[in-house]
């Protein structure tokens, strides 16, 4: 399998897929058995990569935890406002999951980069200090977006109406959203330019690049 379709194909599984069969089951039983439902995807796929590789991937498994996540509050239920916050909840949560990951020695944006991109240079790439800082700050940058798209919506959900809300909730989702994405193709374009150069620098005093 190609890297493109093998990308896409982890899309739809651990994505795509579980949230259509949640909306298409919802009309047939209750929100929290479709949702028990549709996690079983990327609970599945999860299973499979783990027997594979004798290790947990990093983006099944993340998109694993919103879909845990979204079960136990759906469950909890709750007013109307705490439902109308609950996708905030998530990327909020999903959030502090980037921003914790930087207390370890290789923080999340390096799994999740790791997996999409694909190069086989990629893990060599760590013993690099300016490679070892892009990630870092990365995954920095993901939590505080993350972080700021659920606050801002988490006070729009108590200043507006419910219809004003609803009106304007996908507009701030998508525009975080969008300005992390922007944002990270810009800086990864510059920093992977960067890297290239140092790797180049570093070749004459003897370091293998």
């Amino acid at each position: 399998m190609s890297k493109r379709k093998y990308v896409v194909f982890t899309l739809l599984v651990n994505g795509i897929i579980p949230w259509a069969l949640y909306v298409w089951l919802s009309d047939y039983m209750t929100s929290l058995a479709a949702l028990s439902i549709a996690t079983l995807v990327p609970l599945v796929d999860n299973l499979a990569y783990l027997a594979k590789n004798s290790k947990l991937d990093a983006f099944g498994s993340l998109m694993l935890f919103t879909f845990v996540l979204t079960l136990v509050l759906v469950g909890l239920g709750g007013s109307e406002k705490i439902l109308l916050i609950r996708e905030s909840m998530i990327t909020g949560s999903v959030g502090l999951v980037f921003l914790g990951s930087l207390i370890f020695h290789r923080p999340l944006m390096f799994h999740l980069a790791k997996r999409f991109i694909g190069n086989p240079d990629f893990e060599g790439n760590w013993k690099y200090g300016y490679f070892r800082s892009v990630m870092r700050l990365m995954t920095l940058m993901w939590g505080i977006i993350l972080l700021a798209e659920a606050a801002v919506r988490a006070t729009l959900v108590f200043r507006l109406t419910t219809a004003q809300f609803l009106a304007l909730s996908n507009l701030v989702l998508y525009g975080f959203i969008g300005i992390a994405i922007a944002w990270t193709v810009i800086y990864r374009r510059h920093s992977a330019k960067r890297l290239n150069e140092i790797k180049r620098n570093a070749e004459p005093a003897g370091i293998p690049a």
